[in-house]
């Protein structure tokens, strides 16, 4: 039986209007790492977040020179320049510290950050990805196997989830990698203990 998921959420830079381009605009930054935040979910006993993790990346651009944060990034996020400079770890130094946090466990995201952020960021800095893409997991169909219906699946983001189940989240914020987590993982042990969901429902195929 799994007895922990990580539930887990990142940051990567944007512009304006960049999703829809699918940053290909002239003037709109690779979409690389900048923040990881993570939740260890208890799946058994207490059902519940337990310990949490979170990390600053430097992002460097594919030539290896570190990227400056727009007012933009900042506002979405609240992440500043101060704190990349004072926090900031290299891409491999974060992702090493991620997985350690992780401890083989199944790793979960409300979509697939593996991709928009982890894979980006590796292939451009020319490093292999430490975590191998089996070992994540998409968040929607958890709750698809609980029987949310799928139209308004559609509709929610982890930061809405949690107002969708009428959670109480204290000092969310959207945009911010470890709070976003903790928005997702919050409202999955509502559906466990409801019995919309089990443990093993969160491993992922060997």
């Amino acid at each position: 039986m799994v007895e922990t998921a990580i539930i887990w959420d990142a940051e990567f830079l944007t512009a304006p209007g960049a999703p829809q381009r699918f940053w290909c605009g002239p003037d709109d930054p690779d979409p690389v790492l900048v923040q990881i935040g993570a939740v260890a979910l208890n799946l058994t006993g207490t059902i519940g977040p337990a310990e949490t993790f979170q990390c600053v990346v430097i992002p460097r651009d594919r030539h290896g020179a570190p990227y400056a944060l727009s007012e933009f990034f900042t506002r979405l996020t609240g992440i500043t320049s101060d704190r990349v400079a004072e926090e900031g770890l290299e891409l491999p130094e974060a992702l090493s510290r991620f997985d350690a946090f992780t401890q083989g466990a199944p790793i979960w995201a409300w979509g697939t950050d593996e991709l928009n952020a982890v894979a980006v960021s590796c292939y451009l800095s020319g490093i292999a990805a430490p975590i191998p893409a089996t070992r994540f997991g998409n968040a929607p169909t958890l709750f698809k196997t609980a029987g949310i219906p799928v139209e308004d699946i559609h509709k929610l983001r982890s930061n809405t989830l949690c107002d969708y189940f009428g959670i109480d989240q204290p000092e969310a914020r959207a945009h911010d990698a470890l709070s976003d987590a903790t928005g997702t993982a919050l409202a999955l042990p509502h559906l466990l203990r409801q019995g919309h969901l089990g443990a093993d429902d969160f491993a992922l195929p060997a």
